[in-house]
């Protein structure tokens, strides 16, 4: 359902946000801090104008700051196109793999024997799932996992802290009324605003995120989810006012999608179909009714 009444009068107060990326964002390497700056406005003014177009408001009335951290993973976890080789090599990568594939209830042929299995004979079969290309699907499968795992890969990778306190700096530079993150972004989000409590945001807003995925991220986070096994959970970062996830139930990455059955504090928990034949886009999260019905409100604010 579309947002109610939204604000349209030119000269009402912006609505500060700061989004946060998910995998496939790199602006490639040898980039310098200007052109970066560039680019990543670029990316905001997209988002920006994405929220608008869902909103039905002006892009005027979205202030929306881009929070780009690709460029602190290793260089290897951002290759990208048709020339990367069929198979991931390193272990990490090979076992988050495998944890996703369980939870995809992949057929146990292909679960058990994926690492001789090449990458477009999984990306074929998670296609015929979901309903998917295969050809971009098998690309962003070995994108993700680079990417999830050059993050995940230790509590104190260098990786992982410069990733997690460049996000968090751009929040606290900002000091938005909304975080919106995207796919692994929502992970690296989630870390920062747990790491500095300081940080307030009305509202956390995740979109097609992993986070309760097992072993290959949940297990993996930083406050470590508590309780006693298998009961154990996370928690909605303290500063965070309210916490809104909405997962498509053909996005292949936001399993499982309900995080609510993970998490503690999740004030709303959508299950909703975005953009068939398309999955994981930001952008069509971005422009779907439910992020619209979700930040509505704020514009009133």
């Amino acid at each position: 359902m579309p947002a109610e009444s939204p604000v349209t009068d030119p000269s009402a107060r912006a609505l500060t946000i700061v989004g946060v990326h998910g995998v496939g964002n790199s602006f490639g390497a040898g980039v310098s801090s200007s052109r970066k700056e560039e680019l990543r406005a670029v990316r905001a003014a997209a988002w920006g104008r994405h929220l608008a177009d869902a909103l039905g408001t002006a892009p005027e009335r979205i202030d929306l700051d881009f929070a780009y951290y690709a460029d602190r993973l290793l260089p290897s976890s951002v290759e990208q196109g048709a020339g990367a080789i069929d198979k991931l090599d390193d272990p990490l990568e090979q076992e988050m793999l495998t944890a996703w594939l369980t939870q995809l209830g992949v057929p146990t042929e292909v679960g058990q024997g994926h690492l001789t299995i090449p990458l477009r004979q999984i990306a074929t079969w998670v296609a015929a799932r979901f309903d998917l290309a295969e050809g971009p699907l098998r690309i962003f499968i070995r994108l993700l996992f680079r990417e999830v795992a050059a993050y995940l890969s230790a509590h104190d990778s260098p990786h992982r802290l410069a990733a997690r306190e460049e996000v968090a700096e751009r929040i606290a530079q900002r000091q938005p009324k909304i975080v919106i993150a995207h796919s692994l972004g929502s992970v690296v989000a989630y870390e920062a605003l747990h790491a500095h409590p300081e940080l307030r945001p009305d509202l956390f807003l995740t979109l097609g995120s992993p986070l309760a995925l097992p072993q290959a991220v949940f297990h993996r986070l930083c406050p470590a989810p508590h309780g006693a096994i298998p009961h154990l959970h996370g928690q909605r970062p303290p500063g965070v006012g309210r916490w809104v996830n909405i997962a498509d139930p053909g996005d292949p990455v936001a399993v499982p999608p309900q995080l609510s059955r993970c998490f503690q504090g999740i004030t709303l928990d959508h299950t909703t179909a975005i953009a068939p034949f398309d999955f994981h886009q930001a952008k069509n999260y971005l422009r779907s009714a439910a992020t619209a019905a979700t930040i509505g409100p704020y514009l009133a604010l």
